[in-house]
């Protein structure tokens, strides 16, 4: 039976639950899972760390005793990173330190072991409540976005490979961050050239269409192979994230992509 608490038009909250303990785990979701929530299960803190990036969670459930990186060092990460994510960390029941410890780095909740999962679902339910977190909703707009190996730091205009670093101007800035707003929905030129603060309408679809070029210089493995900014024919261009994953509930299926969740891909 679907918790209607966890639908928002139509579409379910979506969870990671981090916990090592493969058992254990798959009764936790399966318990979450009937309540109407859609669960992406993991088993480190560095895999969770590696696709909260790519897929945009609602909530974190995270054991706080992982082996390799704990659960708490991953909690300081994501917030050291600027990632609000809502975190309830599960914590051992001996130890009052970690309970404190856990929310000074950032977690919105903890729950000693062992734990009722009835009470871990409330928990749930109170946190989301409290954030006021939208089913799919995407991340802060000033959160890095990642595209194929680059990553999109928002904040300081700027693409990342690693070490290098390559500064975007006004207009190059702009359109990637229109776009990337959209992920799968065609954003015409105007638009585009709106975005961009430019005022001569001539120059600016002009400059809009070379600012595609560049970014797909950048961007695009091979340039002449359009996988992330894709052209849609008298209409404009489109972002698409190769590495989209589809999560499913209910029978109905929900396109994740590049850190934005629930977007609509353009046919």
């Amino acid at each position: 039976m679907i918790d209607v608490e966890f639908m928002d038009c139509g579409r379910p909250y979506h969870l990671f639950v981090v916990k090592g303990d493969v058992k254990l785990r798959d009764m936790l979701c399966n318990y979450l899972e009937n309540h109407g929530l859609v669960i992406t299960p993991m088993a480190t803190a560095e895999e969770m760390l590696r696709r909260v990036h790519r897929v945009r969670p609602d909530l974190i459930v995270l054991d706080a005793r992982l082996a390799a990186m704990s659960g708490l060092v991953a909690c300081r990460k994501l917030r050291a990173e600027g990632d609000s994510v809502p975190i309830i960390l599960l914590t051992a029941h001996s130890e009052e330190i970690e309970r404190v410890i856990g929310l000074e780095m950032g977690a919105d909740d903890c729950l000693s072991k062992p734990y009722q999962q009835r009470e871990l679902l409330a928990r749930v339910r109170a946190v989301l409540r409290r954030t006021g977190v939208t089913p799919g909703a995407p991340r802060d707009s000033s959160a890095p976005i990642q595209i194929g190996q680059f990553v999109f730091d928002v904040a300081a205009r700027s693409l990342h490979l690693g070490d290098k670093v390559r500064v975007l101007n006004t207009v190059e800035y702009a359109m990637l961050a229109e776009l990337t707003k959209n992920p799968g929905v065609t954003v015409s030129r105007e638009r585009l050239m709106a975005a961009s603060h430019t005022r001569d309408d001539t120059v600016s679809l002009r400059a809009v269409d070379a600012a595609v070029v560049r970014l797909r210089k950048l961007l695009e493995p091979d340039p002449t192979v359009h996988r992330y900014i894709q052209t849609v024919r008298g209409h404009g261009y489109v972002f698409v994230p190769v590495e989209t994953e589809m999560i499913s509930a209910n029978g109905v299926s929900f396109c994740v992509c590049a850190g934005l969740q629930g977007c609509r891909l353009a046919s």
